[in-house]
């Protein structure tokens, strides 16, 4: 049946990820879209993608999310920005593409080439703020996505994130923001210690902003009520016409970052469930954290089953 009836799938992916060098031991390495690559070749998903290079985010994108101020620093910086976050020379270009992967994304789903995508990119984003970088984070990728979403037509944005860590700079950056819907659910308490129950928005954006937190050891009869229960009644309020996703899989009971233990088909219940409640319009994840190589290659290959079904 996903022979018959597949979806057009995007997935934006270019060897300039794998020259954001970090330092020997760090775990987000270009060691992780290596595996999922050769995951994707092996289980023959890969020749059913539509595979496209993203193009360099332009400035105007960066700076859509992102403080004039912190553009200029970053653009000659290298070493550690904070005790997370490393660049090396070339970690801009590559972070320019990231979030350029998202732009790509989301303008092949306007012109209606693909129906969802896939960013297999790095430095991932969520954690990226306005104004600094952070846990492993230099722009925020899906941020970015968003507002280039509005910029070409897409007047509302749905966001989630089900990284086991709280996509803070996602939150804050729409946080006053009626227009985008941000959804989290992550281990809490638990890096960067943001994420409670009751951050619900500010301002005029109060009400857009819903976070579960889940608890040390939470599993996938945990999330099951997050995604399929709450996630749904608030894309259907919402009325998104467009779904971005900060796709991290360090949620997985495999990973060496996570106290969250969410096995594969927890994972593939929480996509499917993503999917059905934004069915009719087009969606766009973008990798976010992730860590085991092998149950980091095996999520985003359910993943990407998921996406290609229709």
């Amino acid at each position: 049946m996903l022979e018959l009836c597949m979806k057009k799938v995007g997935y934006f992916y270019d060897d300039i990820f794998l020259r954001h060098d970090t330092p020997y031991g760090h775990p987000e390495c270009g060691d992780r879209l290596i595996a999922i690559n050769s995951a994707l070749r092996k289980n023959g998903l890969w020749d059913k993608l539509v595979h496209r290079k993203p193009q360099k985010a332009e400035k105007d994108d960066i700076l859509a999310v992102h403080t004039p101020a912190y553009y200029e620093k970053i653009l000659g910086f290298i070493g550690y920005f904070d005790p997370d976050t490393y660049l090396s020379s070339a970690t801009l270009e590559a972070a320019l593409y990231a979030a350029g992967a998202a732009v790509a994304a989301v303008d092949m789903c306007r012109k209606g080439d693909i129906d969802r995508a896939f960013c297999a990119v790095r430095p991932p984003g969520h954690h990226a703020e306005a104004d600094r970088a952070m846990g492993f984070c230099i722009f925020n990728n899906v941020a970015v996505g968003a507002r280039y979403a509005q910029k070409v037509g897409y007047r509302k944005v749905f966001i989630v994130d089900f990284d086991v860590h709280h996509g803070n700079g996602t939150q804050h950056i729409f946080e006053k923001d009626e227009t985008v819907f941000y959804f989290s659910t992550h281990q809490y308490p638990h890096y960067p210690g943001t994420g409670g129950d009751a951050e619900r928005g500010k301002g005029t954006g109060r009400g857009f902003t819903y976070n579960i937190p889940m608890h040390y050891g939470a599993g996938d009869k945990d999330y099951f009520p997050a995604y399929h229960d709450f996630l749904p009644g608030l894309i259907e309020g919402f009325r998104p016409d467009i779904l971005l996703v900060s796709a991290g899989y360090d949620l997985h009971g495999g990973d060496p970052l996570s106290g969250i233990r969410v096995t594969n088909e927890g994972i593939r219940s929480i996509v499917r469930s993503i999917l059905e409640g934004g069915r009719d319009i087009p969606s766009v994840f973008c990798l976010e954290g992730g860590y085991n190589l092998i149950s980091l290659a095996d999520s985003v290959t359910i993943t990407l089953e998921e996406l290609l079904r229709d």
